[in-house]
C-alpha cells in the first residue's frame, strides 16, 4: 500500500467495508444507517465504520476509518457512531460525490 493510499485509508477515503470483520448492526441517523467496524491493531482498536443511503439510483456506501485507538472494541464501536454522525453532519449527501477529495 503507498503513502496516498494510507491516507486515503485513514481519513476515510474509498468505498467499501473495512477488512477485519463484517460491519455491526446498523444505527439509523437522519436518513444514514451507521454501521460500526472496529479494526484491530496493535492490541487495541480503531474507529471505523460504514455510513450507507440509498438513492434513487440505488444504494451507496462510505468507508471511514480514523486514527483514534480503543482498548475495548465495544467503545471503538460506540465512537464510530459518533463520528458517522458527525461526518453526516459536516457533509451530508457530499460523502457520496465521486469527485470528493480523498
Amino acid at each position: 500500500m503507498g503513502l496516498g493510499d494510507f491516507f486515503r485509508k485513514l481519513f476515510g477515503g474509498g468505498g467499501g467495508t473495512p477488512a477485519d470483520e463484517p460491519p455491526g448492526e446498523g444505527v439509523e441517523y437522519k436518513g444514514y444507517t451507521i454501521r460500526p467496524a472496529p479494526r484491530s491493531q496493535g492490541g487495541q482498536y480503531l474507529t471505523a465504520g460504514l455510513i450507507e443511503k440509498t438513492f434513487p439510483d440505488g444504494p451507496k456506501s462510505q468507508q471511514f476509518i480514523r486514527a483514534d485507538t480503543h482498548t475495548s472494541k465495544e467503545v471503538a464501536a460506540q465512537h464510530a457512531i459518533s463520528k458517522g454522525q458527525q461526518i453526516i453532519d459536516e457533509q451530508g449527501d457530499g460523502l457520496f460525490r465521486e469527485d470528493r477529495p480523498a
